[in-house]
């Protein structure tokens, strides 16, 4: 049988074009400079949960019949998602390389070392205090390579065949992924009554940045992808459930810290991601706005956007250059137009390239990869 690559999502990808966005002003920005999406821009690490949710979603979407017929290759599959992503992050490691100094003053001589050899592997993001070691955002590629460990394993999963036991099934996970925070407000490891953005503790680090925290949300997607299959594509349903979830994300986070950092930060926007993902995976006006060729233009460079902003952004003005280009008094309008840039470059001009070159010597004619 013939197991053909279902056809793009094209308003998913246009989404991550402002997904990836929302972390840049995140990490380099003030969110009030953005007037009523404020709260958004404030609450940009929900971007993430998004993208892991989205992760498993993709990835089930692409490769649900091949798991299912018990014909998906496992060692295609781990070559095709290591050719995806290892050159960007191998990229942004390289690009890394100022802030070496500033990690051997930051930590022991034993874990500087550790993370050195560890962050190549992809290994770091489990353990908390080098997490974020040579680069902020690429703590989620320890969590999203463990989670491709897993993906072939979950795809044989024998799912519900009905909507009412999925939906089921996805309240269940939900609940499960709010745990860990729920388990960090009561009990308080680090002492922190309220914490935020802002705050920092051990625990508070493994919360936020180790894998296990956030392997709810890519189970939940990979789900997701079940009941996508048994909805049509056209139809009032998937529009309202799309209108529903950005309207009810959106007032969420604008009530602020009235909702607890601990939750918001993976486990409770659950559901609501979940009504965005299948809303715009189906045929309608929201789908139709979000998948327009520009915002997909620049959404496929999302992944070079996210990993390589934090130390593109250090380069830039740690060299001045725009000083050098007279373009300081653009800052940072400018600099965000600056990582736009050079993350579609990065797309074409390395990470395209290096899949061909890295596929080729892994013999994989017949790719399985999926964005």
């Amino acid at each position: 049988m013939d197991y053909r690559k279902p056809a793009p999502l094209k308003a998913l990808t246009g989404l991550r074009c402002f997904a990836a966005l929302n972390i840049v002003f995140f990490h380099f920005s003030d969110p009030k400079w953005f007037g009523w999406l404020a709260p958004i821009v404030n609450a940009g690490y929900a971007s993430v949960s998004y993208f892991i949710l989205l992760s498993g979603f993709v990835l089930g979407y692409n490769y649900n019949q091949r798991g299912r017929a018990g014909v998906l290759d496992k060692v295609r599959f781990y070559k095709a998602r290591f050719t995806r992503l290892y050159p960007i992050y191998l990229l942004s490691l390289l690009l890394a390389w100022k802030i070496v100094p500033l990690e051997w003053g930051a930590h022991t001589h034993t874990m500087f070392w550790t993370g050195m050899v560890m962050t190549p592997l992809l290994l770091q993001g489990w353990i908390p205090q080098i997490a974020t070691f040579l680069n902020t955002p690429a703590w989620t590629m320890s969590a999203e390579w463990f989670f491709y460990l897993l993906f072939p394993f979950m795809a044989t999963w024998k799912k519900p065949e009905r909507k009412r036991g999925l939906i089921l099934a996805l309240t269940l996970v939900w609940i499960v992924g709010l745990i860990p925070g729920t388990l960090y407000m009561i009990f308080t490891p680090d002492g922190i009554a309220h914490p935020n953005r802002w705050s920092y503790g051990p625990w508070l680090q493994a919360l936020k940045y180790t894998p296990l925290p956030h392997l709810a949300s890519f189970v939940f997607g990979v789900l997701l992808s079940t009941l996508d299959e048994m909805m049509p594509r056209e139809g009032w349903v998937r529009f309202a459930l799309g209108a529903f979830g950005f309207a009810a994300a959106f007032g969420l986070l604008s009530l602020g810290d009235m909702v607890p950092y601990a939750l918001v930060h993976d486990g409770m926007l659950m559901p609501l991601f979940g009504c965005i993902v299948i809303g715009l995976a189906g045929e309608n006006p929201l789908a139709s706005a979000l998948g327009v060729k520009p915002l997909v233009f620049v959404g496929e460079a999302s992944y070079c956007l996210y990993l390589l902003h934090f130390n593109l952004w250090n380069l830039i003005h740690d060299y001045h250059v725009l000083d050098w280009l007279g373009l300081a008094k653009y800052d940072p309008w400018i600099s965000y137009a600056l990582l736009i840039g050079m993350s579609l470059l990065a797309l074409h001009f390395v990470e395209k390239p290096a899949q061909r070159w890295l596929r080729d010597r892994m013999n994989t004619t017949r790719w399985a990869g999926a964005k």
